[in-house]
């Protein structure tokens, strides 16, 4: 357990110099991250969410996917032409909701859905929310 920690340190320690030295997180960001993993995520089976006053991200993934919120990156994929940073949702938008058990049995699909976890993780570091980087890379590293 303490070398677990000692590596979630070590990472998260890694990941912030780079953000130091890296250009700032911008919507290009998240198009780069999502032109990565687009092609691979099946919408099959998905579902329409309009987000209402009130609404994040992690709030709509907790009601969708059992829970979990930190399984935002998925909605943020799958609704990429609506939404691209998480920080910037309003009320009205229509986001696409994928069926994560689809995905999850589809090698890759599921190998997209880690790597967007992953990448948005790091995002998060650049932008100081260590604790939800971490709770990202967690769920990620379970699939």
């Amino acid at each position: 357990m303490k070398k677990q920690k000692f590596l979630a340190v070590l990472i998260i320690g890694i990941l912030l110099i780079s953000c130091k030295t890296t250009k700032p997180v911008t919507d290009d960001t998240f198009h780069e991250v999502y032109n990565k993993y687009k092609k691979n995520l099946i919408l099959d089976g998905a579902e329409s969410y309009t987000v209402v006053r009130g609404d994040t991200l992690y709030l709509i993934s907790q009601k969708f996917y059992n829970q979990e919120g930190f399984y935002y990156p998925i909605i943020m994929l799958a609704s990429r032409d609506i939404v691209l940073d998480p920080d910037k949702i309003k009320p009205g938008m229509v986001l696409t909701i994928p069926n994560l058990k689809v995905n999850l049995e589809n090698r890759e699909a599921k190998q997209a859905i880690k790597g967007v976890m992953m990448d948005c993780a790091n995002i998060e570091v650049c932008r100081n929310r260590q604790p939800a980087a971490v709770e990202i890379r967690k769920l990620a590293s379970r699939l």
